[in-house]
């Protein structure tokens, strides 16, 4: 297992390196370059952006510049802002904790709503409730995030006001759970709907196949129980893709949290995502591009090996 855990991590170093690559790349090709947020500022002339480049580096060679940004990011140093001079990684690792929040809720209701209606649309496969399930889901998957989050806000937060519309905490309740908890239930809402939806629809695939395996007959056949092939035969065959689809979810559900922390105001990753891009923070928005690599490669890692000790086939491949 070790080796198999050293050789997927040996493998994510070129793509961190070509995720850094990209990013780099991409922020000196952006109109104004790392300097925009001075060189759009009509009060200072061009010997001050002189001055500025100067003392950025930004006057030398870009490979030049990628080496000492990337042996900073080594070491811990990720930059500065440039709006009040603050470590980069410590207004990213502020920000943290609210993102896992939210991503961890949405995705415990993707995983339990998703398997439970996947497993009974495979059970009860062309009945009513399979129809249902499968209409809903392409309903889902159909309309954007925001615009869910957006008919979240009028109906529960307008309308009716049973929850709020945005933010994390009511102000001067920051130590309320209760209070954390009515604020987490529309963004968790609109986040885990698309995500139960296509969790839903491979969980039914998955199940769809095993039931149907000879394995599952012999069971059937010896009289054991439904509930009991259904969980010591099918589950277990079963639930390996869908270890791997977590992985491959990681990138989709940080995006929609980047949609969902936007529009109901949660102090995430996202909301910093945004708020740096207009504000053309380019050393926050770099050091976010590593940090959702590095974030996605260990959600990666992570799958890899929960299938690894499942199958230990997977091993060996």
């Amino acid at each position: 297992m070790l080796r198999f855990i050293a050789t997927r991590l040996l493998q994510s170093i070129p793509l961190v390196i070509g995720v850094s690559l990209i990013g780099f790349a991409l922020m000196h090709l952006a109109p104004g370059g790392p300097l925009a947020v001075y060189t759009l500022n009509p009060s200072i002339n061009a010997q001050d952006i002189e001055r500025i480049r100067i003392i950025f580096g930004l006057d030398q060679p870009i490979h030049i510049q990628y080496v000492k940004w990337a042996t900073g990011m080594l070491r811990g140093d990720w930059g500065n802002t440039f709006f009040g001079g603050r470590p980069v990684l410590d207004v990213i690792l502020e920000r943290v904790p609210a993102t896992m929040l939210l991503m961890g809720s949405a995705l415990a209701v993707a995983i339990v709503l998703g398997l439970a209606i996947g497993i009974l649309g495979a059970v009860k496969r062309h009945s009513i409730f399979d129809y249902l399930a499968t209409s809903g889901a392409l309903f889902a998957l159909s309309f954007p995030t925001f615009w869910f989050g957006l008919m979240a806000i009028y109906v529960f937060a307008v309308r009716l006001r049973w929850l709020p519309s945005g933010g994390m905490f009511e102000l001067g309740e920051e130590d309320n759970i209760i209070d954390l908890l009515r604020h987490l239930v529309l963004p968790t809402a609109v986040l885990g709907l698309v995500i139960t939806a296509s969790w839903s629809r491979y969980a039914r695939s998955a199940f769809l196949e095993v039931l149907q395996q000879d394995y599952m007959r012999t069971a059937r056949a010896k009289g054991l129980r439904f509930h009991q092939r259904l969980l010591r035969h099918a589950f277990p065959n079963a639930v390996k893709p869908l270890i791997a689809l977590l992985g491959v979810e990681l990138p989709f559900l940080f995006s929609g949290a980047l949609v969902a922390e936007t529009i109901f105001g949660w102090p995430g990753m996202g909301r910093l995502f945004v708020d740096a891009l207009s504000m053309k923070e380019y050393p926050i928005l770099m050091g976010m591009i590593v940090f959702t690599a590095l974030f996605v490669i260990v959600g990666n890692l992570l799958a890899d090996v929960a299938i690894a000790a499942i199958d230990p086939r997977v091993r060996l491949a």
